[in-house]
């Protein structure tokens, strides 16, 4: 999927996440969690996972994370990349592209 503009999906409040996905060149990923020393990785190779699944090959990614659920942290990236991809509410594949 082609990244055509800015898009941000979340919030910075407890138990969520912000992520916010820009056009780029490559695939850049930059995290910032209060937990990132217990859940860096499994955050890293969730957003990875769902980038791949949604074939985006350059963007620059941005995720804050406050505490958020692996099912949260995937439902932003997807929703992020979908608003980023400018996809219209009639062809979004929800829960298919992901799962």
């Amino acid at each position: 999927m082609k990244i055509k503009q800015t898009a941000v999906a979340g919030t910075l409040e407890s138990s969520d996440v912000m992520v916010t996905v820009e056009p780029g060149s490559g695939l850049e990923l930059s995290i910032s969690s209060s937990v990132i020393n217990q859940y860096g990785r499994a955050i890293r190779a969730s957003v990875l996972d769902v980038l791949e699944r949604l074939e985006v090959q350059d963007a620059r990614v941005t995720i804050v994370d406050r505490g958020a659920l692996d099912c949260t942290l995937r439902a932003r990236v997807e929703c992020a990349v979908f608003r980023s991809g400018e996809i219209s509410d009639k062809n979004i594949p929800w829960g298919g592209a992901v799962q």
